[in-house]
C-alpha cells in the first residue's frame, strides 16, 4: 500500500517520534509505515488519520 504519511507529517512539522508518541507506537513503526514496509492495522490507520486531521483515503492509497 502506498502512503503519503511522511509528507503529511512533515507538513504539520511533526517528527516521527512526535507522531509515534501521539499514536502510542514506536518511532520504528512510523518509519516502517512511511517506508511501505508495514501496513497499519485498521484501528491504527484511523488513529493516524485522526492525528493528521485527514481521511484515511488522503493518507493511504491501495496498490493495483
Amino acid at each position: 500500500m502506498l502512503n503519503h504519511l511522511k509528507a503529511l507529517r512533515q507538513d504539520l512539522g511533526m517528527t516521527q517520534q512526535a507522531l509515534a508518541d501521539a499514536l502510542g507506537v514506536s518511532r520504528q513503526t512510523v518509519h516502517s509505515i512511511e517506508a511501505g514496509k508495514y501496513d497499519p492495522s485498521l484501528p491504527l490507520a484511523f488513529k493516524i488519520a485522526q492525528v493528521l486531521q485527514r481521511s484515511i483515503e488522503q493518507i493511504f492509497v491501495p496498490e493495483d
